[in-house]
């Protein structure tokens, strides 16, 4: 067996785990640790600063997205307020709640409390690249309760340049009733959103999938597809919870 040979490991066999130091020894090697976790921190803190610096780009404001009472424009999704995130949410036009994409219901997943981004004079949304009626009965099987809008109206206007269907963040900025792109992300990048992976980075088996760099014998997901770790069982993670509790994954509009 190789060490990312995830599909033949013994579900009853004890993972390997790391060996025992006593306090001392303990102590040492965290400190040491520490000392790059505090510079990986000043990295952080220093790539925000660039990033506030990067200058902008005006989009037209007029760009239509459809809501719950139909029409609107990029500049409604602010609500009034001076900020914007955006999320663009993958979608599979037609297809069950299970083939939606894994890994946008994970982060989505994950923002619930907006009232701290509010208090910065920032609103955050979500722009799904699919229809608006199909992707909002998904929203609300997930029980999701952010602002939700389809961008097909715009896709291609609004991603410009980008991979249209992609996972993507993109923040804007509103002067009056002028809107500037400041900033904009994709793939890894959107973990920004996450918490789960940020608190398994920080145990001791970590993601437990296969691209990471682990000791021989550290377990690996098994019930997960490598190519989508936010899976098991054939749905994203998080619909099992959903599943369970009775709710309609039907996604047919006015069903």
């Amino acid at each position: 067996m190789t060490e990312h040979d995830s599909s033949t490991q013994d579900p009853d066999r004890a993972p390997a785990r790391p060996p025992v130091a006593d306090r001392a020894a303990f102590e040492a090697e965290v400190a040491r640790l520490r000392l790059r976790e505090k510079a990986h921190t000043r990295e952080g803190d220093a790539i925000a600063a660039a990033r506030r610096r990067l200058p902008m780009v005006e989009v037209d404001a007029t760009l239509e997205l459809t809501g719950p009472d139909g029409p609107v424009t990029l500049l409604d999704a602010f609500e009034g307020r001076r900020q914007l995130i955006a999320y663009y949410f993958m979608w599979h036009d037609g297809h069950e709640a299970a083939d939606q994409c894994e890994g946008c219901t994970w982060v989505t997943n994950q923002v619930r409390e907006l009232g701290f981004l509010h208090s910065r004079d920032i609103t955050y949304a979500v722009f799904c690249q699919g229809p608006y009626e199909e992707s909002r009965r998904y929203r609300d099987f997930m029980g999701w309760e952010m602002p939700w809008y389809s961008a097909l109206p715009s896709n291609d206007e609004l991603l410009t340049g980008r991979q249209v269907g992609s996972m993507h963040i993109v923040c804007y900025l509103r002067e009056g009733d002028r809107v500037y792109e400041t900033y904009w992300t994709t793939l890894r990048g959107v973990e920004v959103m996450d918490y789960d992976y940020a608190l398994m980075d920080l145990t001791v088996y970590g993601r437990q999938e296969l691209w990471e760099d682990s000791p021989s014998g550290w377990p690996r997901t098994m019930d997960a597809p490598p190519e989508h770790p936010m899976r098991t069982n054939g749905r994203p993670i998080p619909q099992w919870s959903r599943i369970e509790e009775g709710r309609s994954d039907d996604l047919t509009p006015g069903s």
